[in-house]
Order: C-alpha cells, then sequence, then structure tokens
C-alpha cells in the first residue's frame, strides 16, 4: 500500500515524511548516505575510481596523453572532463545523443575543478609551445539517484589524487619525445575540493544530499562546492527563489561536509599514491 501511494500521489507520499522531520529512507533533513570510495579499479585507465554516496554511483577513468598546448596558453597543459549520463543508470536517460542535463552536468563539474584551482595546469606543461600534457576525465554514472554533481567531484577528485605521470623529455632540436613509464611522479594538486548539494521544500524545510525523488519534488536546488574553507563554486539549478536563510545554513553545512568528505578520500587515496 505504501509503495502505491508512492507512484500515485508522489508529492503526498514525500510530504507526509517531511511534516514528521523524516525522510522516506529513515534520514532525517541533516543527514547524509553513506559514502564509499574504491580507487585504481579500472586497470586501462592511468587513474580511476568509483565512487558511491547511497545508491548514486560514478566510475571516474582519467587518460593523459601528450599533445601540443593550445595557442592561448602555450605553457600550460589542459583538461577535459566528459559526463555521461547513460539509460542504464536511470529510465529517465535515453541512448542517443548526450541529454541536456549531462551537458550541463559536465559544464558544471569542469567549472568546480576550474574554481576550485586544486590543479596547476603549468605542472601538466613538458616543453613550452611544443608539448603538454591532456587529461581526459571520464565520468560515467552507473546507478542515477540523486546528487550527482556531489559524486561526479568526489570521483574525479579522488582519480586526480591517485594520478601519476611518466617522466617525460623533449629535446626542442630533433623534436624528439622520450617517455620513462617506469619513472612516474604525481600530479601537484592543492586541497581536494569537495561538492554538497542540498534541496528545499517552501522556505522553511532544508535537507541535505538529496534522492532523485526528492530532488525532482523540490522547489529548489544549490549545489556548494568548498575548496580547502573557501567557497569555490555555487550553483542553484533553477526552481523558486531560496530563503536567506537556508542559503546561510547550506554554506555552513557545506563546509563541514567537505572536511568530513576531503578525510575519507584522501584516506582511501593514501595506499595507491606514488605506485
Amino acid at each position: 500500500m505504501d509503495s502505491q501511494f508512492k507512484i500515485i500521489h508522489p508529492e503526498k507520499y514525500l510530504r507526509h515524511y517531511l511534516a514528521q522531520d523524516l525522510r522516506p529512507d529513515g534520514r532525517d533533513f541533516m543527514s547524509f548516505r553513506p559514502v564509499s570510495i574504491n580507487v585504481s579499479s579500472i586497470k586501462q585507465a592511468d587513474s580511476s575510481c568509483v565512487f558511491k554516496v547511497g545508491n548514486t554511483t560514478v566510475i571516474c577513468g582519467i587518460k593523459a596523453e601528450l599533445s601540443v598546448p593550445k595557442a592561448l596558453t602555450p605553457d600550460c597543459g589542459y583538461v577535459v572532463v566528459n559526463v555521461d549520463l547513460p539509460p542504464i543508470c536511470s529510465p529517465k536517460f535515453r541512448p542517443g545523443p548526450p541529454s541536456e542535463e549531462a551537458q550541463c552536468a559536465t559544464k558544471i563539474v569542469d567549472e568546480i575543478l576550474t574554481n576550485s584551482l586544486i590543479l596547476d595546469l603549468r605542472d601538466l606543461c613538458i616543453c613550452k609551445d611544443k608539448l603538454v600534457w591532456v587529461l581526459y576525465c571520464d565520468l560515467v554514472c552507473v546507478d542515477y539517484d540523486g546528487s550527482v554533481i556531489d559524486v561526479c567531484v568526489g570521483a574525479l577528485m579522488a582519480a586526480l589524487d591517485t594520478l601519476n605521470l611518466p617522466e617525460v623529455t623533449y629535446d626542442a632540436e630533433t623534436k624528439l619525445t622520450v617517455t620513462h613509464p617506469v619513472n612516474r611522479n604525481p600530479v601537484p594538486l592543492k586541497s581536494i575540493t569537495v561538492s554538497t548539494t542540498f534541496a528545499a521544500f517552501d522556505e522553511r524545510i532544508l535537507i541535505v544530499d538529496p534522492t532523485e525523488d526528492e530532488e525532482s519534488l523540490s522547489h529548489s536546488r544549490i549545489s556548494i562546492a568548498v575548496n580547502a574553507d573557501n567557497m569555490c563554486f555555487v550553483h542553484k539549478s533553477g526552481g523558486s527563489p531560496m530563503a536567506e536563510k537556508l542559503v546561510t545554513k547550506s554554506i555552513t553545512m557545506a563546509k563541514k561536509r567537505a572536511e568530513a568528505v576531503r578525510k575519507l578520500i584522501e584516506t582511501a587515496t593514501l595506499p595507491f599514491k606514488d605506485t
């Protein structure tokens, strides 16, 4: 009967729980789902991570390739981010070209990476104007149940934190490139960035780490990325305006959450560094 009520009247079903200061999965408004991190699980990638929050699962694989630098940044490498939301992760996505949501997620994750300044692209330069590293970061969602931006960012950060690149020498005169696959060095990173998503109902109810059902029924959503103790990105995905007190509460909670998730990532990646 409970499942039928959820299908027929999903909003009333959710409101019934919210009225009791509870959520359908048993969490209170400020409780997060458990986090699972598994790094270096894809052997064909230079670095990888399976990041899971609740049911939402994202696989990140990074492939590093040598290329000529962009004309406007001759002393910098570059990063190409792509988020894939295939039909396997949710019935809401169909086969074919990337959906609007996948394109939006790609843009958001790319902007979070850029704004966080976690990676100095000059560290990816081998020879100015001639040779740089390009990092292709593919993020594939295999189970979509809300807060997908948070999971994508977590997977990307963990993968970057375990990325080791081979030493490369380039002779400008002979244009000869020599790669030393045995000698590998980690990519220097600054403080790991963490994203946290919130959903608001009316002007008084705020929940963290919403599921897909909660996101679809919420009046507004906001994702906040925190690097160290500073916000580096905020994205509000349409909906109604969010009350100022809820925004302030979200920022405070996002900073606390960032510290906890950062420790989890550092613990998970430590055994795989410099290997």
